[in-house]
């Protein structure tokens, strides 16, 4: 987009927005010309003075978040994925005339996700990855309007118009288009259950011909008012109680309404055999039986005096994974119900949204619901949600269909207070690892009650197959586990609730749930699994030894035809866990390559090999950290970034030790070699420039995200980036004053040619190491080529993406040898004082004693920190980083040995002779060429 258009829609917004608020105090102004034309007919304005004060309460009356919109072409697809818009009004003011016409200023929000269109070319989006065949690209789209109108009570309607833009949320070049649109709405006056729709539309005012022309676009949403009439609540109705018992929620502060207000979840379906000769299928007529929904959205919606609640109950044909709630007329039921106190469960009724493409209204509200939640769980039930959903018409009726029960765990499941877990294989489990069970341990492992027992994993089958998955505990003992200290609940309560007994024997009772999503092909059992697989267990946990020993049952479902679910268990499962110890050090034998300790276990089938549900063992194992190595990270890391500072300072100080001592002794720089300069140099810019931006802005890096530092780290690296800076310059400066006392006077030739001969020496000894390095690097890729990489855990911590445990690339095994190279920067200067065979002091000894350290100081650190600490992640490296130098034992004791054999050659050079530690026939070399030519003149 060029300047000048980029100006005129700039101008054109701004002329339009200041029409649009300063034009109400004229009568005669293009506001009211444009609303006459467009809105007059649904609103008449109104010719009575406009009240400077708002009108509290009506702007919350007239909103709404999840509202549903068809049309829209071409801006707006009709195969879109999922589709919502909301509508606000920013500010109310109330005419001063009888007819209760009301000035609003909104805005109106349009999102649509999948299958977008490009208006500036009438053609679908066509996004052609490299080395791929051409897909469609799955946009969203977004229309963003800001409006200006009235809004009539008396009548409940609403005109608006307005300009906004139309544009592309996604990483395709941003293709964004004024739009000029009216708004059209009408809201139910006393909302009831069978009123409480808001419909309208919005249409575009551009010319038909006009590029930002759309067609009209139809609307549909659930009052938000608060003026809200619940039916009788005899004609709500449930069918007789199961018996069985259910949580009381007359202990919440707000009743029941402290579960259902404002809350959205997602429940299985469950068809029963009746559903395979009768429909089953909630949608009535809509697609038919084999289309029958595998899963119910809920939202609440609204919940007054405790226990009286409105709801949606969504039944999408297809997995639903956006945010929020699938609001969609075709397949949503709008329900209210009463909570029942004495049955400890919720009755309802829903009735489905007619006539959408036309004049929706809501209707046939033959439909009954009942939900509970179960006061006991188990290990072959553990839904905190239990339900049926059917239809009081009769069989053969247009909208009838079979009752279908629903289940699933309420997100708030877990702070209900009441819950309790009945533990039934637990005499099982003692038989099973009674020795397990009984041993003594030495070392110091996670309570059950703490959130260390909580974590990712990777389940890895015989074939070597890999899935991710994730296990936690549901209850330990009697009590329910949320990852808190003793399980302190969410919920607030009215009355007082029975605190939970703890065990503190050896052993606890523990129940778990295991989740993993297997990869494409993932074999498990007799057939390829592409779903997830969920197991329950529950067994006993030793805190002395970390080791846990539980009987699982997997959910087993089958399909048919006509998607009759017939749901079972296999509970003849095991799964052993052993957790390390909270004090584990790189000395332990069963610690991994990498210096890190890991969960580990097994999920075995007990079935015969010939049964049908049988499978190979599964491996399981985590990089899960538990709460105090976190802490013990914590503490080194703002250890390892104070010893960076420290490291810096100095190199910055013993570089200015140099400055003055060339300074006082200025004879002294041509004698200072210039490629030595340039390796230190080298070594403070490289990551200078690897990590410039952190001199400018905060970087969000995964070390700023470990752990949650809240920014420290990010801040700190700005810092270490300024003293690095500091540290180059200094260094740049003392490598000009060399060159330029080099190109002073003719007489210094002789030691360019000194400095070429080292450079010709040094390059193939750099040479010859940099090919060592690379075949090294390719050695250990083809010695662990068929080794499979464990996946990091996010257990607790935020990270950009998931991260895998890999070899070193090579990039990364470059960027070490070049820290072995900083490590011997002395090495070019030793061999210029022989090849030169200068005389003085051309280095002060602070200068080349002091850099030394700094460069050996890592080394020291990394050895002491290999033998206190084991190496939890390789993002958490700030000081010693593997990753720029050569790190390990034998390493930590060669490098600083050799530099400083470095550094006292140097010192003997500057003090003995350039040649001294050349054995001594060189030397009389040396002594050779110093005699004087005598000439004839002279005699």
């Amino acid at each position: 987009m060029d300047l000048s258009s980029g100006l005129a829609k700039f101008s054109n917004s701004f002329f339009i927005f200041f029409i649009f608020n300063f034009s109400f105090v004229a009568s005669n102004s293009p506001f009211k010309t444009t609303y006459d034309r467009l809105c007059n007919t649904v609103v008449p304005a109104s010719s009575a003075p406009i009240d400077a004060k708002t009108v509290p309460g009506v702007a919350e009356s007239l909103r709404f978040q999840s509202g549903y919109f068809s049309g829209g072409d071409p801006l707006f697809n009709r195969s879109a994925d999922s589709k919502r818009m909301s509508f606000r009004v920013n500010s109310v003011r109330r005419t001063t005339g009888d007819d209760g016409v009301h000035e609003l200023q909104g805005m109106v929000v349009l999102r649509q996700r999948g299958g977008g269109v490009d208006p500036t070319r009438n053609r679908s989006l066509i996004r052609v990855y490299p080395g791929r065949r051409v897909s469609r690209w799955k946009v969203s789209q977004m229309m963003r309007v800001s409006l200006n109108g009235f809004w009539s009570q008396s009548s409940g309607k609403l005109c608006m118009f307005g300009t906004g833009s139309y544009g592309k949320n996604s990483n395709m070049p941003n293709v964004n288009v004024n739009v000029n649109v009216v708004l059209k709405l009408r809201f139910p006056h006393d909302v009831t259950l069978l009123d409480s729709l808001i419909n309208g539309t919005i249409e575009s005012f551009d010319d038909m011909n006009s590029l930002h022309y759309f067609e009209p676009i139809s609307i549909l949403a659930l009052s938000q008012s608060s003026d809200y009439k619940f039916r009788n609540n005899n004609e709500n109705g449930c069918v007789a109680g199961s018996g069985e018992e259910s949580l009381n929620l007359g202990n919440l502060n707000h009743g029941a309404c402290t579960v259902f207000s404002r809350h959205v979840d997602r429940f299985e379906l469950e068809y029963g055999s009746h559903c395979h000769n009768v429909s089953c299928n909630p949608l009535g007529a809509v697609g038919g039986v084999e289309k029958s929904p595998d899963f119910m959205h809920f939202y609440g919606t609204r919940c007054v005096e405790k226990r009286k609640v409105q709801m949606l109950l969504a039944f999408p044909h297809s997995v639903y994974g956006d945010y929020g709630f699938p609001f969609d007329p075709n397949t949503t039921l709008i329900a209210e119900g009463v909570w029942d106190e004495k049955e400890n469960r919720l009755c309802a009724v829903a009735c489905r949204i007619l006539n959408f493409t036309e004049s929706p209204y809501v209707g046939d509200c033959s439909i009954k619901l009942t939900m509970r939640f179960p006061a006991v769980l188990s290990l072959r039930n553990r839904s905190t949600v239990l339900g049926q959903i059917w239809s009081e018409k009769l069989v053969g009726e247009s909208g009838y269909f079979g009752s279908v029960g629903f289940e699933g765990n309420w997100k708030l499941s877990r702070g209900f207070p009441g819950l309790q877990y009945k533990y039934t294989e637990i005499d099982r489990v003692r038989k099973s690892c009674a020795e397990k069970i009984t041993a003594r341990g030495k070392g110091k492992y996670p309570d059950g009650y703490s959130s260390d027992t909580a974590f990712s994993m990777l389940v890895t089958n015989s074939q070597g197959q890999v899935a991710q998955g994730r296990s936690s505990p549901l209850f330990v003992g009697d009590q329910s586990y949320d990852g808190r200290p003793y399980g302190v609940s969410v919920i607030s309560t009215t009355g007082n609730v029975k605190p939970p007994s703890f065990q503190y024997s050896n052993s606890l009772n523990i129940s778990y749930t295991i989740n993993f999503n297997p990869s494409p092909g993932f074999k498990f059992g007799s057939e390829v699994s592409a779903t997830e697989v969920k197991i329950s267990a529950e067994g006993l946990y030793n805190k002395n030894t970390g080791v846990m020993c539980l009987i699982g049952c997997r959910h087993l479902r089958t399909h048919d035809k006509i998607l009759i679910k017939d749901k079972s268990l296999d509970c003849e499962i095991t799964v052993n866990i052993q957790f390390p110890p909270l004090n584990a050090d790189v000395q332990n034998p069963t610690l991994n390559a990498k210096g890190v300790e890991y969960i580990k276990g097994t999920i075995e089938s007990t079935r015969q090999k010939t049964d049908p549900y049988y499978f190979e063992p599964l491996q399981l194992s985590s990089y899960s950290i538990y709460t105090d190595q976190a802490g013990a990270a914590i503490w080194r890391m703002d250890f390892e970034i104070i010893m960076v500072l420290i490291s810096n300072t100095l190199a910055c100080v013993f570089v200015g030790l140099q400055l003055l001592h060339v300074k006082k002794h200025s004879e002294v720089l041509p004698h200072i070699s210039i490629l030595m300069l340039l390796v230190i140099t080298l070594g403070h810019m490289i990551p200078l420039v690897l990590n410039f931006e952190a001199l400018f802005k905060v970087n969000h890096s995964a070390q700023g995200s470990f752990l949650g530092s809240g920014g420290w780290l990010e801040v700190n690296e700005v810092v270490v980036r300024m003293v690095t800076m500091v540290a180059f310059l200094l260094e740049l400066r003392l490598v000009q004053l060399t060159w330029s006392s080099r190109q002073s006077e003719e007489s210094q030739t002789g030691l360019w040619v000194s400095e070429k001969k080292v450079l010709y020496m040094t390059l193939p000894l750099y040479l010859v190491g940099g090919l060592t390095a690379w075949f090294v690097h390719i050695w250990k890729n083809s010695r662990q080529k068929n080794s499979r990489p464990f996946r990091l855990s996010r257990h607790r911590f935020k990270f950009p993406r998931q991260h895998f445990y890999q070899l070193p690339s090579l990039w990364e095994d470059s960027k070490s040898y070049a820290g072995l190279l900083w490590d011997g920067f002395l090495i070019p200067q030793i061999l210029f004082n022989i090849v030169s065979n200068s005389e003085g002091k051309a280095l002060a000894s602070s200068f080349y004693f002091g850099t030394t350290i700094v460069r050996i100081l890592p080394h020291a650190y990394d050895l002491y920190r290999a033998h206190n600490s084991a190496r939890y992640l390789d993002l958490s490296y700030i000081y010693a980083d593997p990753r720029m130098d050569f790190y390990s034992t034998a390493w930590d004791i060669i490098i600083p040995i050799g530099a400083l054999l470095f550094a006292f050659l140097v010192y003997f050079q500057q003090r003995f002779g350039s040649r001294c530690i050349l054995p001594k026939r060189f030397r009389e070399i040396s002594a050779y060429e110093k005699v004087p030519v005598i000439g004839n003149d002279e005699l």
